[in-house]
């Protein structure tokens, strides 16, 4: 087993970002598909802007940034939490989001799925456990 190194001042994730080519795109999804608030808009140089969504009371947010280097279309890798994953599913799915089937692993694994944004970023969608 690994020996943890020195301890440092990091105390949490405060900020993931995900690449979209069209912030205002993105924007009206993340707010006005699956309900997020928007927790920053800010001149981020010339023309260019700085946006940060989150779930009310979440205390994560996932930035929009302007694009740059990545290419949107990718698996984030991140996870939001809902309590319940079927019914998520039906209202994303009723909206046109792309969903896919919600997936029951079986005991100690909670149900999940996924969508894509605008941009054809995953995100998943796993129901907490109790």
């Amino acid at each position: 087993m690994n020996e943890p190194a020195a301890r440092t001042g990091i105390t949490g994730v405060s900020t993931v970002a995900v690449p979209v080519a069209d912030q205002e795109r993105a924007l009206a999804f993340y707010v006005g598909t699956l309900g997020f608030e928007v927790r920053r808009d800010a001149p981020f140089g010339p023309g260019r802007r700085w946006i940060e969504v989150a779930p009310p009371g979440a205390a994560t947010t996932i930035a929009l940034p302007p694009l740059g280097d990545v290419i949107p279309g990718i698996d984030t890798g991140v996870r939001l939490t809902t309590r319940d994953a079927e019914a998520d599913h039906a209202a994303l799915h009723e909206r046109g989001v792309a969903v896919s089937e919600v997936l029951h692993f079986g005991p100690g694994v909670p149900p999940m799925f996924t969508l894509r944004d605008p941009d054809g970023n995953t995100l998943y969608i796993v129901e907490a456990m109790a």
